[in-house]
């Protein structure tokens, strides 16, 4: 299971270190692809196939359907680290997640995000005093 927040930076190239304990998890090869709220997902070679058969089975003739497999799978590359554990994170997906310099990677059960650093302390300033309040919503749902 993928969890804990590291604090990295993006070097000059583009690249990010990918976490040790990530790493134990995902291998060396794994997918990354645009997130929602503007951050990245980076998923394991077999969490991916199994949400993309899942995205598969959404029906063609829905608008949203296919905007959101096009949105996923647009920004989708099979990405590898060197030898040092860095991953080069793509020009297009850096820029739809505003990663200039420091980025932040959490561990979210079967993904990683990775978060601008600023964007990420604003989202938490946001959901923090919610929590109490999602988490009672939780509760009727059995969790």
């Amino acid at each position: 299971m993928l969890m804990g927040e590291y604090l990295h930076s993006v070097d000059v190239k583009g690249r990010i270190i990918l976490p040790a304990d990530f790493r134990e998890e995902l291998g060396t090869t794994f997918i990354i692809t645009k997130g929602l709220d503007r951050c990245l997902f980076v998923y394991h070679q077999s969490e991916w196939k199994i949400l993309s058969e899942k995205l598969k089975q959404l029906p063609l003739s829905k608008p949203e359907a296919r905007a959101f497999v096009r949105f996923f799978f647009s920004g989708a590359r099979q990405l590898e680290c060197d030898k040092q554990s860095r991953f080069l994170v793509p020009g297009n997906l850096r820029d739809y997640a505003m990663l200039e310099k420091d980025v932040v990677l959490i561990g979210v059960s079967n993904r990683i995000e990775i978060w601008n650093k600023v964007q990420w302390e604003a989202y938490n300033d946001e959901i923090n005093p919610m929590v109490t309040t999602i988490a009672e919503t939780l509760t009727d749902l059995g969790i």
